[in-house]
């Protein structure tokens, strides 16, 4: 683990958000609402509490992530790209022929990425298959799956789930970014996912919600549970804004797979940067939607 302070990791917070708007902007193609989403957890689990070497990513006693939400891709290179597993120029390649940054986590391209992801609900089955692999092993290291809240639709997550209590997996994180959209609009209109807690506590998981953009809470939640080892797996909801810190994409479902234009790409920067208060947020929003009208 890296020794960083809160500060610090909503500062890299911050230049994943822009990378990965950047790279869907470039791009004009990807997903970055739930990228965005993800951003505090994925700063917090790269530039501190995962035991990785980026420079030798092959390491048989490393931390695995996998992004089963393999979707939200951009924000996972970039953390790998700032983290050093591909050079920073990389970023500028999303989805173009020949790139390790293709539009789905491909980990036969890509130094970092665990297993390749992106049909939703498959990816937490093998994160499972690697945390029973580590503890048959004797291994000490741990296996974080972000998962969306509309991919926990699928019910091979519930089977995968319920196998990591199964084999009393307490090196494995299950971790839900709960931001309560989905490409068809919000879940509770798709398909209701009920209180998440009370299905993973029911699933005999150490289950734990969290606000998934407050830094000192995520950190505090990672403190109690690093090294509880009492066999149950852990599962950690997320409350969090699906597009957080770009005032036009917050919470709003358009944004699931929408790449921005030079304008709002421009406003996107500038607002990372400089949050405008949410008078500000409202007449930013007023104008993009003004100019999407024209």
């Amino acid at each position: 683990m890296q020794n960083t302070n809160i500060e610090q990791l909503k500062d890299y917070a911050k230049e994943l958000r822009k990378t990965a708007v950047t790279m869907v902007y470039e791009a004009q193609s990807g997903h970055p609402g739930g990228s965005l989403s993800a951003a505090d957890l994925v700063s917090y689990l790269y530039f501190h509490e995962m035991n990785h070497r980026p420079q030798e990513p092959d390491w048989s006693d490393r931390d695995r992530f996998v992004l089963s939400k393999g979707h939200v891709a951009p924000i996972l290179y970039s953390a790998l790209a700032m983290t050093g597993y591909v050079p920073m120029e990389t970023i500028h390649t999303l989805r173009k022929k020949g790139s390790p940054f293709q539009g789905h986590p491909d980990s036969k391209k890509c130094p970092g990425v665990e297993i390749s992801t992106g049909s939703l609900g498959q990816g937490i089955s093998p994160a499972v298959g690697m945390a029973l692999a580590g503890k048959r092993d004797d291994k000490d290291y741990r296996v974080f799956c972000l998962l969306g809240d509309g991919e926990c639709q699928e019910g091979q997550v519930w089977e995968a789930l319920q196998c990591a209590h199964t084999y009393k997996l307490d090196n494995f994180f299950a971790i839900i970014d709960q931001n309560n959209l989905q490409i068809d609009g919000h879940t509770d209109e798709v398909s209701p996912n009920l209180d998440f807690v009370k299905k993973l506590e029911a699933f005999g998981y150490d289950a734990h919600e969290v606000d998934g953009h407050d830094m000192e809470a995520i950190a505090d939640l990672f403190d109690q549970l690093r090294n509880k080892k009492d066999g149950r797996p852990k599962g950690i909801v997320l409350h969090t804004i699906k597009g957080k810190g770009v005032s036009y994409m917050e919470d709003v479902a358009s944004w699931h797979g929408t790449a921005p234009n030079e304008e709002q790409w421009n406003q996107a920067l500038q607002e990372l940067d400089s949050p405008p208060d949410r008078e500000q947020y409202e007449e930013a929003i007023e104008d993009i939607e003004e100019g999407l009208d024209r």
